[in-house]
């Protein structure tokens, strides 16, 4: 493993030459293997292939959203957006090589069936014939990106990025939260045009991927872009059943207790971040402080996770403050050839700041512990898997939160389970829209906006926005990245929320063994398909009917509901 510091970090552009003739030697090889083993050594020659290409691209993904306005690091993320299909044009005629192989049976013994699967959905979501169109797929998806990355606002003395600009959502003062929801909206009203336009383009250019590929509409192709291989949208469509049946009505009852709490009816949205009159619990110190105190949370937990925070702070494997010309939101990725991962987020002061650092941990935690893999398609589980581990660590270190909060540590468990309720569908909301979307990709952007709005009916139903009238017109979607860049992710996290909120009451119940299961399932990376990867932990998938009635029948208990 490369010991090298982050900042330091630097690789050469690959180019499609160069590429292509080492993928050519590869297929050779495997042409002429005469053996299984032949044919095994061929693959992992393969796998170091892509292992380099991964980390080349993943460290100009981080470089670029640390520093959107840097030229540099536009030119290269523009590169690799111009390569990728090309890279990936050579992957598929690898794994098309490979699945009709002489010698499958022993690469499936040695590998795994669940990769040829896998392969499966990537040769059933790519031709040439759409190269061009990723391009520009990813070219608005950045233009997306770096729109809301360049504004800045004005606002109570000080200037705040829009990530920043979330945290007076929450003020106790009714007027603050008011005005800065107004600020924020009202900028989002003036570039309406250029968001709707953008999202237009977007939706069309993914349906005329999918009519080169042969789907009716981009729903299809984007379940195989996802890798959904155990479950269909009819599984999807019966969650989404199960969030209304079980969770809607709850959000009603805690939405009208906390009007109560607040003394304010009715709760408009700019009312919705601010729990309790006394203010929402916040971390006691400010990011240094918090990174300290993470290394004393991680030090209690053990199991490896102390010695593997250590090596993210000793190699600046984190970006987690906010400031200008940086991306919004948060993610992890990994550098397999520096055996690392890294997190990235944007703190703002907020409670979300602690909990945004759990999640991502949770993600670099279990790729790391992935890492023994054999192939590069298992570090990661598909997204909809990611997401457990992610969504766990954010309650399995519930013990600890004394550290950050103090005294309030219990206000912040009681706000953390209350807020993960109220995700559920919202979460859903956003994946159903998608559908709609995606489903008459020809609508209008004022048609799309009524979609919305029904969502919000069906899902949201006490949310009131006032005089708030961009989100009032059905576009408050528009702030939600996922939507334009990552569509059909959305789900994932409800999906995964299921989950964790299982490996919660276990943890209730003892918290050894729901680490134990946490960690087993952290090292299992991809090997297996979504509901393959639950059940073997012990949990409930979230297409079986009643999937969510215990855990929130347990979690009304704890909120004194």
């Amino acid at each position: 493993m490369d010991e090298t510091n982050f900042r330091d970090y630097a690789l050469s552009a690959p180019t499609y030459e160069q590429i292509s003739e080492e993928c050519a030697v590869i297929s050779d090889t495997l042409t002429d293997a005469v053996s299984g083993s032949e044919a095994i050594a061929a693959v992992a020659v393969w796998d170091a292939l892509r292992r380099r290409l991964s980390t080349w691209s993943s460290l100009v993904y981080i470089r670029f959203h640390q520093d959107t306005q840097n030229e540099g690091f536009k030119q290269a993320r523009e590169y690799c957006d111009q390569l990728q299909p090309k890279l990936t044009n050579l992957a598929v005629a690898m794994k098309r090589q490979l699945l009709e192989s002489p010698f499958r049976n022993a690469l499936v013994e040695h590998f795994g069936k669940h990769v040829f699967d896998l392969w499966q959905c990537d040769i059933a979501s790519f031709d040439p014939v759409i190269e061009d169109d990723l391009v520009a797929q990813s070219r608005l998806e950045a233009e997306y990106t770096e729109l809301l990355a360049a504004e800045n606002f004005a606002f109570q003395g000080e200037i705040h990025t829009l990530s920043e600009m979330a945290k007076f959502s929450e003020h106790r003062d009714r007027e603050v939260r008011h005005e800065a929801n107004q600020l924020r909206w009202g900028w989002f009203s003036e570039n309406q045009d250029e968001f709707d336009k953008l999202f237009d383009r977007l939706v069309r250019l993914r349906q005329r991927m999918a009519e080169k590929l042969g789907y009716e509409n981009f729903i299809p192709l984007a379940y195989q872009l996802m890798q959904r291989i155990d479950y269909e949208q009819s599984d999807v469509e019966k969650f989404r059943a199960e969030v209304r049946e079980h969770v809607v009505p709850l959000t009603v009852e805690i939405r009208r207790r906390q009007a109560n709490s607040l003394g304010i009816d009715p709760l408009m949205a700019w009312d919705e971040g601010l729990h309790d009159p006394a203010g929402n619990p916040r971390p006691q110190g400010d990011h240094d402080w918090m990174i300290e105190r993470a290394q004393e949370m991680f030090a209690e937990i053990g199991g490896g996770m102390d010695d593997f925070f250590a090596q993210m702070c000793a190699r600046n494997l984190m970006d987690l403050k906010s400031r200008k010309g940086k991306a919004g939101g948060g993610f992890c990725d990994l550098l397999p050839d520096f055996g690392m991962p890294f997190i990235y987020a944007n703190f703002n002061g907020t409670k979300s700041d602690l909990e945004t650092f759990t999640h991502e941990m949770g993600h670099a935690f279990q790729v790391f512990s992935s890492l023994h893999q054999p192939l590069i398609d298992y570090y990661w589980p598909t997204t909809e898997a990611c997401e457990i581990h992610s969504m766990s660590l954010e309650y399995l270190t519930w013990p600890h939160m004394e550290l950050f909060f103090g005294d309030e540590a219990e206000r912040f468990r009681q706000l953390h389970l209350t807020q993960s309720l109220l995700f559920l569908p919202y979460g859903v909301a956003v994946d159903h829209f998608q559908h709609l979307v995606y489903a008459e990709p020809h609508c209008t952007p004022d048609d799309r906006a009524a979609l919305w709005q029904e969502m919000e009916r069906t899902y949201l139903p006490t949310l009131q926005w006032g005089d708030l009238a961009h989100p009032a017109s059905g576009r408050r979607w528009q702030m939600q990245l996922h939507v334009f860049g990552s569509p059909f992710y959305y789900i994932d996290y409800t999906l995964a929320l299921t989950c964790a909120l299982q490996l919660w009451v276990r943890a209730s119940e003892d918290s050894a063994a729901a680490l134990a299961i946490y960690g087993e399932l952290c090292r299992r990376g991809g090997e297996a398909p979504f509901n393959e990867l639950v059940t073997s932990a012990g949990l409930t998938s979230p297409f079986e009917e009643g999937c969510l009635a215990g855990a929130v029948e347990y979690a009304k208990r704890r909120l004194g509901k």
